[in-house]
């Protein structure tokens, strides 16, 4: 007699909105967790998450000061992963980052190559100031913020799962720096501008930071429950008009198209497809964090700006205006609403 395979029924919609709200909750609680440590920086904090409940990497820009490597550091140890960081400096090589082969002498005088695998092989990476390296460090990086593996002597090393990179740069020190490529930039999901605290936050971090009080995290997710969250949002329907808004945005900011004139005037090269793939991933991101069912257009709107920043470029007449990439993007998301 045969036997057939036990099958698996698909989730109901009420276990799917069960499922959000419960994943909304925690993720909530995971963000006041980091503001407690992080003072003054919530939107920085809520667009990181949003980088991470999608899946993807961010890029933080902002002075030194401002908390960047102590968010990272935050968000490690709340979110249950493994994190660890790199200083980036003109003298670091690939293999400082992916690691490296040995050669050992085992019994009988055998020798063989082992791999000893580098700081890339964690949950959470902080590359700090990674436009310090050269670019053939950083395209170090490439390869596994795509791909999620490293190929070292011909062989394939799997990183870890989940795998984030938060990236800093300085945006005033330029001296000794090298751009990133815009095929590097390309991968971060998110730019997000770490700017200065309002004067109520600092005032509360002096207390908090000064005193003999040490602020103790606990672990509030794990790596799986992660990974499962991530599934989640890839779930979460999107409107038609949602969609709509996200091809009107993204294609009105390519120059050449004839979808706008001020785009061909103003801006040299413009968001591929994969703007808009970020964009569908980071409204439902935002959406599952704000306790929502489903995105909105606001949500589009209020990604714009750190979803294209980093994938568009001003002419050389457009900087002479004194045009700002932020005030184009701000202009064509305005259109949406």
């Amino acid at each position: 007699m045969s036997t057939s395979a036990p099958t698996t029924l698909a989730p109901t919609d009420d276990q799917i909105v069960a499922r959000l709200e419960a994943a909304a909750e925690r993720m909530q609680r995971v963000h006041k967790a980091a503001a407690g440590v992080i003072f003054g920086q919530d939107l920085v904090i809520e667009r990181t998450l949003v980088t991470l409940l999608a899946g993807g990497h961010c890029l933080l820009i902002g002075v030194p000061g401002l908390a960047k490597t102590l968010l990272v550091e935050t968000l490690g140890k709340v979110l249950g992963l493994e994190a660890k960081r790199i200083q980036f400096t003109p003298d670091l090589m690939p293999y400082d980052i992916t690691g490296t082969e040995v050669l050992e002498e085992g019994q009988g005088g055998k020798r063989n190559f082992r791999f000893i695998k580098g700081p890339i092989f964690t949950q959470l990476l902080m590359a700090d100031e990674i436009n310090r390296a050269s670019p053939k460090t950083q395209s170090a990086l490439l390869q596994a913020m795509q791909e999620h593996h490293v190929t070292v002597a011909g062989q394939r090393w799997d990183v870890p799962a989940p795998f984030h990179v938060l990236a800093t740069q300085n945006p005033l020190e330029q001296e000794g720096t090298y751009p990133l490529p815009e095929a590097q930039l390309d991968r971060f999901l998110l730019q997000v501008d770490v700017t200065y605290p309002d004067l109520a936050a600092e005032r509360r971090m002096l207390f908090a930071t000064t005193g003999n009080e040490e602020r103790k995290l606990e672990s509030l997710t794990g790596a799986q429950e992660l990974m499962g969250i991530q599934r989640l949002v890839r779930q979460i329907p999107v409107p038609d008009k949602v969609v709509e808004a996200i091809l009107k945005l993204v294609r009105s900011a390519r120059p050449g198209t004839g979808a706008n004139a001020e785009t061909d005037r103003l801006v040299a090269w413009g968001p591929g497809p994969r703007a808009s793939q970020a964009l569908m991933l980071a409204v439902r991101a935002k959406a599952l964090l704000d306790g929502r069912l489903a995105p909105s257009v606001d949500d589009v709107v209020s990604l714009a700006e750190p979803i294209l920043k980093h994938r568009m470029s001003l002419t050389f007449a457009a900087r002479a205006e004194g045009e700002q990439i932020g005030g184009v993007i701000g202009r064509l998301a305005a259109a949406l609403e």
